[in-house]
């Protein structure tokens, strides 16, 4: 299987998605949209997965080359090609489904767990997940709910967590996928929106919480297997 995956900031891989890659025997290929703006083929892709990044829908003028990836992945989701999307992955399939994105009003960052909606716990792609499982934030944008999308987390700050979109197109607000270095590269890069509050965790405490890395990648191996099953 080919997976291309949509990359906004150099930051902002992959991470342990390519390890399950690598496993699993299937092909990753990163295209960095902030260097080019170029986007895979779609006959080319077996599976679309799309990265954070610090940018919103909202800043479409600045990163002229948004506008095309909205659409691309509108068009791959409606192929009923599997489909992952992280933070502004999620945010950015929300949108191509015709979902309002804004502001929450506040950050949230740090380790704060997610847990399951009654459809969540009824659904086959989180089937291996428990209840509430650990996740790391770093967004202040939220999405409505995408008409047809069924909503399937939520943490105590966010009710928008994640939604599937028929049965092989998954988003997600919060992060499964990051590793202890992915986690230390979001800190380099974001360290002036860590002003501590009730949603806004400590350097110091996000640090120490990438313990909680090796189970919440645990939980995105599941989802992932079952999304290209």
């Amino acid at each position: 299987m080919r997976l291309q995956v949509l990359q906004h900031v150099p930051y902002e891989g992959p991470a342990s998605i390519g390890a399950w890659a690598l496993v699993r025997g299937h092909s990753l290929r990163q295209h960095k949209l902030y260097e080019t703006g170029a986007l895979p083929a779609e006959a080319e892709t077996d599976f679309l997965v799309i990265m954070g990044g610090p940018m919103g829908v909202a800043d479409r003028a600045k990163f002229p080359w948004m506008e095309a990836e909205i659409a691309f992945i509108e068009r791959v989701i409606r192929s009923g090609k599997p489909v992952l999307g992280i933070c502004l992955g999620g945010q950015l399939m929300a949108a191509a489904l015709g979902a309002r994105v804004a502001p929450a009003g506040f950050r949230e960052i740090g380790w704060f767990p997610v847990r399951k909606t009654p459809a969540g716990k009824a659904s086959p792609l989180l089937k291996d997940l428990p209840d509430a499982s650990p996740a790391f934030h770093w967004h202040g944008d939220t999405w409505e709910l995408p008409t047809g999308a069924v909503h399937l987390l939520a943490s105590e700050a966010v009710k928008q967590q994640g939604f599937s979109w028929g049965k092989r197109a998954l988003a997600l607000q919060c992060h499964f996928e990051l590793t202890a270095d992915t986690v230390r590269g979001l800190v380099d890069n974001g360290r002036a929106e860590l002003a501590v509050s009730r949603w806004v965790q400590a350097e110091s405490a996000i640090l120490d919480g990438t313990v909680r890395c090796q189970a919440m990648n645990k939980v995105l191996v599941s989802i992932l297997d079952r999304l290209v099953r």
